[in-house]
């Protein structure tokens, strides 16, 4: 029982580092904010107010992350039984939105800007609180960014970069106020625009990554490697093939897997080690084991050893095969069956089309069952 209460403390520590983090982002931005539309209300500059309504849009992305965070929490019920992880997901689909809208906003006031100007008015002042939200931004980005990746939040990691990336925009403005003191040239419109477009294109960004989760993404190659290198070290086991991975939310992944066994186990000895098997890889990784199916492997015929060779060579002459397992032959009935993992290059049943031809001229005598498998993991 120890490993389940490890993942249950782990995926309540990673509410609180989420929260925590957020809460951290909510107080930073928000002063932030009202620093920067202070001082941009003053001195007339729309790079400085735009940049005061990222802060406010970034403020507002946390408080997001917060609900989300904590809805995604929620345990499995009648309703939902895999519980309510995948919330996150939608509420940084949500985040994502806010920050498109921001940079949308942003880009229609600075061109505004750009058809009927207004000299800005920089100071000191103006200049010191600049640079000191370049700093801020910078120490918020590097923290949020770090504790995203801890714990895992897509949500968080996307946060941190944005604050990473709201420090060099705010040195784009810094930058221009520098030119107008300097030479009395106003840019800050045009910077308007440049940061609105670089705004933007993160939310876009954030909006495509948010949308593979929803979808469903190629499983981790790290994760799943992990998963079959635990189930292989078992002598018993032969081979795992056909890992189909499900993810409800982060670190709420669930899977299926066939795994080759001797054709001597009894029905028991199976049974037995199938659930050995699910509980040692929850506890290692976290991955749900929602069903194992097992594959027969000849251990006594030498024909049937001879034929696998022939079938696999046979296969895996064409360039869309990747594998062959679950290979059994029976020699007295005269039926071989087995299951081929195939490319998205070709379509599947064109694939079995192939092999059932090349096999049936192969062994004419023999009935031919093939599985054409997708491959869906590393």
């Amino acid at each position: 029982m120890n490993g389940g209460q490890d993942i249950v403390s782990s995926a309540l520590d990673r509410e609180k580092t989420i929260v925590r983090t957020s809460v951290v982002g909510i107080i930073a931005n928000v002063l932030l904010a009202a620093f920067k539309a202070a001082v941009g209300l003053l001195s007339h500059s729309i790079a400085v107010t735009l940049d005061a309504v990222n802060n406010l849009s970034d403020a507002l992305s946390s408080v997001v992350t917060i609900i989300g965070a904590k809805l995604g929490a929620k345990r499995p019920d009648k309703k939902h039984p895999l519980g309510y992880g995948r919330i996150e997901y939608l509420s940084s689909m949500i985040v994502a939105a806010i920050v498109l809208y921001a940079g949308i906003t942003s880009l229609v006031q600075s061109v505004k800007k750009i058809i009927k100007p207004e000299a800005a008015d920089y100071g000191a002042v103006t200049i010191i609180i600049i640079a000191a939200a370049i700093v801020v931004k910078l120490i918020l980005g590097t923290y949020v960014k770090r504790q995203g990746r801890k714990a895992n939040s897509g949500a968080l990691v996307a946060s941190g970069s944005d604050a990473l990336f709201d420090a060099i925009l705010s040195a784009s403005v810094l930058a221009s106020a520098v030119v107008y003191l300097i030479w009395h040239v106003s840019l800050e419109a045009y910077v308007g625009v440049v940061i609105s477009g670089f705004i933007i294109k993160a939310g876009i960004e954030m909006m495509v990554e948010t949308v593979n989760d929803v979808v469903g993404r190629r499983a981790d190659a790290e994760l799943s490697g992990r998963v079959k290198a635990l189930l292989a070290e078992e002598p018993e086991v032969r081979g795992a093939y056909d890992l189909t991975m499900f993810n409800f939310g982060p670190d709420k992944d669930y899977a299926s897997v066939h795994i080759e066994l001797p054709d001597t186990m009894t029905v028991d000895e199976v049974d037995r080690l199938t659930r050995e098997l699910q509980y040692k890889v929850y506890r290692e990784t976290g991955v749900i084991l929602t069903g194992i199916g097992v594959y027969s492997f000849n251990t006594t015929d030498a024909e049937a050893a001879e034929m696998r060779a022939a079938v696999e060579k046979t296969v895996l002459s064409h360039d869309w095969a990747l594998q062959v397992h679950g290979f059994y032959a029976d020699t007295q009935a005269k039926t071989l069956r087995f299951d081929a993992v195939v490319t998205f290059d070709i379509d599947r049943a064109e694939a079995l089309g192939i092999m059932t031809r090349e096999i049936g001229e192969l062994y004419p005598d023999y009935t031919v069952q093939i599985v054409p498998d997708t491959d869906v993991t590393d």
